[in-house]
């Protein structure tokens, strides 16, 4: 089990538009046949699929996917439960995905902030 606030470690998500499930499992600290795993249980992971079914993920997806790791590794919900979770009332509101855009905004614009004082 990991330790709870392990999502606070994670990288930065980059400012591109799509990454690799390479770069995803980097960013996510999820291993690629574990994100293909989640892909079959949860509806809202769609990465768009290109040429020899590459996948390739949107910053949505990576968030949702961190979402979908703390509510599993750090939280304890099973995946019937993260699912459940995911698609009820609660998913509008919910706290951890809102902090984590929070704190993804607030590197951004430190790093945005360090590169105009040069």
């Amino acid at each position: 089990m990991l330790e709870a606030g392990n999502n606070s470690e994670l990288p930065t998500i980059p400012g591109k538009r799509y990454f690799t499930i390479g770069e995803v499992s980097e960013l996510c600290g999820v291993k690629p046949h574990v994100l293909r795993y989640w892909e079959q249980e949860f509806p809202q992971l769609k990465p768009v699929k290109r040429r020899g079914n590459r996948r390739y993920y949107q910053r949505q997806d990576v968030l949702v996917i961190r979402q979908i790791r703390s509510l599993l590794y750090e939280q304890g919900f099973t995946i019937g439960g993260a699912r459940n979770r995911l698609q009820g009332e609660e998913a509008r509101d919910d706290v951890s995905q809102a902090q984590q855009i929070v704190r993804q905004l607030r590197t951004e614009l430190e790093e945005i902030l360090r590169i105009l004082r040069r």
